[in-house]
């Protein structure tokens, strides 16, 4: 049986979620990168190694928003603990918010993405047994992922009627999930105001 992008979606989110006794970084970041920039790329069994450590592969997600940071110009924070302070760089790019529409196809079918129209944003909905947890993802190769990341910006998902549908700031892996907060599900719900959603950052 041909498998999904949402089945991706959720063996991804399986992976990383569950815990592997003893875990650690499996691969150099060398092996990393060389496969990121496609000087080298992972052998077979490097590739079952990385499939089978959450941790490595949140590491190589890490290096790669890293890599397109430095690509762009700009300086990107891939430890979490740590965060850069100081004025943007002349040259990085300013954003003020990515807006979407729900498509047609998502309109008569339980809702399992939406994505902004510049391609910058994804929302995954993960259907549970009680309601549905939904996942925003930063795309890494978005102008302004390495800014976001560093100033770990608050922000916000509204709907077509402003109400807000999740609030927080980005993971080391450019990704803030939460619950969905509406009785209605995501679908009929964007439907009632007009179909469209907005990604933004909180006004300070």
């Amino acid at each position: 049986m041909k498998s999904t992008p949402m089945d991706a979606k959720l063996r991804e989110r399986l992976l990383l979620a569950r815990a592997v006794e003893d875990d650690r970084l499996m691969l150099a970041d060398a092996t990393l990168l060389a496969a990121l920039d496609g000087s080298q790329a992972l052998t077979p069994d490097e590739r079952t190694v990385l499939q089978q450590s959450p941790l490595t592969i949140r590491r190589f997600r890490q290096l790669a928003l890293a890599r397109h940071a430095e690509n762009a110009g700009l300086t990107a924070d891939v430890t979490p603990s740590v965060r850069r302070s100081g004025t943007p760089a002349a040259n990085e790019p300013l954003w003020s918010g990515s807006a979407g529409l729900l498509r047609a196809a998502s309109s008569s079918a339980a809702l399992e993405q939406l994505r902004t129209d510049d391609d910058c944003w994804t929302l995954d909905f993960l259907e549970q047994e009680d309601g549905w947890q939904l996942i925003l993802k930063l795309a890494v190769a978005a102008p302004f992922a390495a800014r976001l990341l560093r100033e770990h910006t608050l922000l916000r998902v509204v709907d077509g009627g402003g109400a807000i549908v999740l609030q927080g700031r980005l993971d080391a892996d450019g990704e803030c999930e939460c619950r969905w907060p509406f009785a209605t599900a995501p679908a009929p719900h964007f439907q009632l105001y007009g179909a469209s959603f907005a990604v933004e950052p909180v006004p300070t």
